[in-house]
């Protein structure tokens, strides 16, 4: 299946037939902390229209209110509510699959993914701070660890070192069914608007590498994220459109769970990538950025 070019009448034809649109935020609204060019007009035009709109982010760095905060210093006015962010998504996965309160989560990860586990009342540590720590390898060194961590999270960390993935290793190993929950498998993301950075990936796949065991994904393209947000929202998903720059991930989301979708080249995807005939995840249209939807719908 080849997909199409966004063209003026293909864009009124998606305006009309969603009433959704959910939007990926690294490489599609911002590149690091640089908003895209357009992203407020196309906001605004949407809202007009009477869309609702959906931010769904396998970055796992922030929590809901952190991004709220993010997108108010950029000049957009997007609530809590209309955030679905990894770190959110792990922690919702916890307590809709009733997560005993008497354990403990270790985090291999940043504040973004302690702070949504603390506002579902779990009990968690590690995280950035576990990123000052080291370890001395000598002949009889015993590296302990709490039995009572009953879920390893693994995130996108700056931090990382091999100290975490230690106890992350001997939790999951060692107590008794332990989860192995990762936000997501992305391999690069644009954490600055310079270039692209290691993603979470690589920390879960060092962790999973170690324990040789699969982790449970809950962030794109693992349809958990959807289940959730159906659940909050009263919409259809053939009503609404994934609007994501990578297709490993936003348009194997969208098309997983009966999404149109919607792939912008502003990000991670290239057009030469898109079209080279290895690939196997076709988008139902494509353009450069989102601001082709103003303009298109404008002609």
């Amino acid at each position: 299946m080849a997909e199409g070019l966004l063209t003026a009448d293909a864009a009124r034809s998606l305006v009309g037939s969603v009433d959704a649109f959910l939007f990926d935020c690294d490489g599609v609204i911002w590149k690091g902390d640089e908003l895209i060019q357009g992203v407020p007009e196309t906001l605004e035009l949407l809202r007009k229209l009477g869309k609702k709109l959906v931010f769904v982010t396998n970055n796992s760095r922030k929590s809901r209110r952190q991004y709220s905060k993010k997108f108010k210093t950029l000049g957009l006015e997007v609530t809590e509510e209309e955030i679905f962010t990894s770190s959110f998504a792990a922690a919702m996965f916890l307590k809709l699959n009733k997560f005993s309160p008497e354990k403990k989560v270790y985090v291999v990860g940043e504040d973004g993914i302690l702070d949504e586990l603390k506002l579902a009342g779990f009990e968690c540590f590690g995280g950035p701070e576990d990123g000052k720590k080291n370890i001395m390898l000598e002949a009889n060194f015993y590296f302990d660890h709490d039995k009572s961590v009953g879920a390893v999270i693994v995130g996108l960390d700056q931090y990382f070192n091999y100290y975490k993935m230690q106890y992350a290793s001997l939790c999951i190993r060692e107590n008794p069914g332990c989860l192995f929950i990762a936000t997501n498998r992305d391999p690069t993301g644009h954490m600055t608007s310079a270039q692209e950075w290691p993603g979470a990936g690589t920390m879960v796949a060092a962790v999973s590498c170690s324990v040789q065991k699969e982790p449970i994904v809950v962030g794109k393209p693992s349809s958990f994220l959807m289940d959730f947000l159906l659940k909050s929202f009263n919409l259809e998903t053939s009503r609404m459109c994934m609007v994501g720059d990578r297709l490993d991930t936003d348009i194997l989301f969208g098309q997983n769970t009966g999404c149109k979708t919607l792939l912008v080249l502003s990000g991670v995807t290239t057009l030469p990538e898109l079209q080279d005939a290895s690939n196997t995840i076709h988008p139902d249209l494509y353009t450069n950025s989102v601001y082709d939807l103003v303009k298109l719908l404008q002609q």
